[in-house]
């Protein structure tokens, strides 16, 4: 996935029945909305992400996922991931907040990095 120095933000607006859609879209494939529209205007624009071309298995399939705190085991240090437990990292190095979701934004051997969701 792109550092953030690579990366860009900017406000698009869409009706809200398509931002319900796109929403039930992320939520099904247990995704980030961000992570969602990304992987969409990526396949729209015929230049498919990274992340699903090369990489590890754990980059083609977890990164862009959304993760429950309720996944983290804090006492054991691992994190289940589509049935499958890794060791993890929080971003910043933040304490775990059972109740925040996270996104996978990083995936290197049997560990992965969780970065927060604020407010999607």
């Amino acid at each position: 996935m792109a550092r953030d120095e690579e990366m860009t933000s900017f406000l698009f607006r869409l009706p809200k029945n398509l931002k319900r859609r796109l929403e039930s879209k992320a939520q099904s494939e247990n995704k980030s909305v961000n992570a969602t529209l990304q992987e969409i205007v990526s396949l729209t624009l015929k230049d498919p992400p990274q992340q699903v071309e090369v990489g590890s298995f754990e980059k083609r399939n977890f990164l862009g996922q959304k993760i429950a705190g309720q996944k983290i085991d804090q006492a054991n240090g691992l994190v289940e991931v589509k049935g499958i437990y890794y060791r993890y990292l929080i971003e910043g190095n933040r304490p775990v907040d059972k109740q925040a979701d996270y996104i996978v934004i990083e995936a290197v051997g049997n560990i992965i990095t969780l970065r927060p969701l604020v407010g999607e």
